[in-house]
This record gives C-alpha cells, structure tokens and sequence, in this order.
C-alpha cells in the first residue's frame, strides 16, 4: 500500500515577515500602498494571517517603521563601532550608506509621507539621531561645537538633497564610476 502523501502546511508568517513586507511595498510604492489584501496576496496567505498579528493596517505600519528604525541601528551604527578614530569612522558611514539603495528608498517614501501621525515621529527620531551621531562625530575629528552641528545638517541636508533629486525628481542616474567620484568627493568636502 502507497504511504499517503504529506499534506504540506501553509508556512506561519510572523509579524516579523509581515512587517518586512510592508517595508518592501513602502520602498516600491510608498506608504499609501500597505494595505492589508495586497500584502496577504504578496505573501500567500489570508487576511487572518494579518490579524492574528495586528489589529489594524496602522499597527502594521509601526511595527514596519519600528523594524526600520531597529534595522537601520544594527547595520548603520552598530557596524561603525568598529572604528575608533573619527574620521575613519567618518568615511566608514559615507561608504557605508552611499551603498545601501532600499533604505534610500524607504526613507525617500517617508519623507513623501511625513504628514502621517505614525511616520512623522519615526522619521523626527531617525533624523535626530542620525543629526546627534554626525555631530558628535565631527566634534570627536576635533571641530568645536557649533561648527560640528553645522557641517552635521550640511551633510544631512546634502544626503536628503541627493535622495530627492535622484529618487524623486528623476535625475539622470549615475554610472558606476561617477557615482564612486561623487560619494569621493562628498567625503572630501565634509570630512574634516
């Protein structure tokens, strides 16, 4: 007698997967686009999945901008612990987020969105911490105070400028190498 074939069971998703999923459709299609049918239909499951993790479409939309925020501390910051000297580690961070191009886009997508009660305060954390560790970089490479929270919006301003000139504004895109020319050049100007 033939044993009886296995019945495969539909994989659990966890809130985790829901929330990865969301970002992916924020970084393609902004945050308007997470709606709760399309994601179950992008991950092939039910819409009981989704519930049985989150009460709303705006609680999936924290947990994704949570997982963002805590993504974006482990492999932005936490990878820059292992340069003690300032401009080091300096130039670590330039190299280090002109080659992550999804976490452009999401936070290109919550820049558009910032008007929503749920991405504003992310967003207002984010830059803020990102301002404080840039400052307190270019006052550890010895600048005094003031002139560290200048150059920390100048090279914020320029990173949210670039963003939105070649991901929201169209720019022609930049080859390879003129893009490594650029990111070189960026780190000249605003490393001390």
């Amino acid at each position: 007698m033939p044993a009886a074939a296995k019945t495969e069971r539909p994989m659990r998703l966890s809130a985790e997967d829901w929330a990865n999923a969301a970002l992916d459709v924020i970084a393609d299609d902004g945050v308007a686009a997470v709606a709760v049918e399309p994601l179950a239909r992008r991950l092939g499951v039910t819409k009981g999945s989704f519930y049985w993790h989150f009460p709303s479409r705006e609680a999936l939309l924290a947990a994704a901008l949570e997982r963002w925020e805590a993504m974006e501390q482990e492999t932005v910051f936490g990878k820059l612990d292992a340069f003690p000297e300032p401009r080091e580690r300096l130039k670590a961070l330039f190299q280090l987020v002109a080659h992550e191009l999804k976490p452009h886009k999401i936070y290109s997508e919550l820049l558009k969105a910032l008007d929503h009660p749920v991405v504003q305060p992310v967003l207002a954390r984010v830059s803020q911490r990102r301002m404080d560790y840039l400052a307190a970089s270019f006052r550890q490479a010895g600048m005094p105070r003031l002139e560290a929270v200048n150059r920390a919006r100048l090279t914020y301003a320029a990173y949210v400028g670039f963003l939105q000139l070649s991901l929201q504004l169209g720019q022609p895109r930049l080859n390879h190498d003129e893009f490594e020319a650029y990111v070189t050049h960026v780190m000249d100007a605003l490393i001390p």
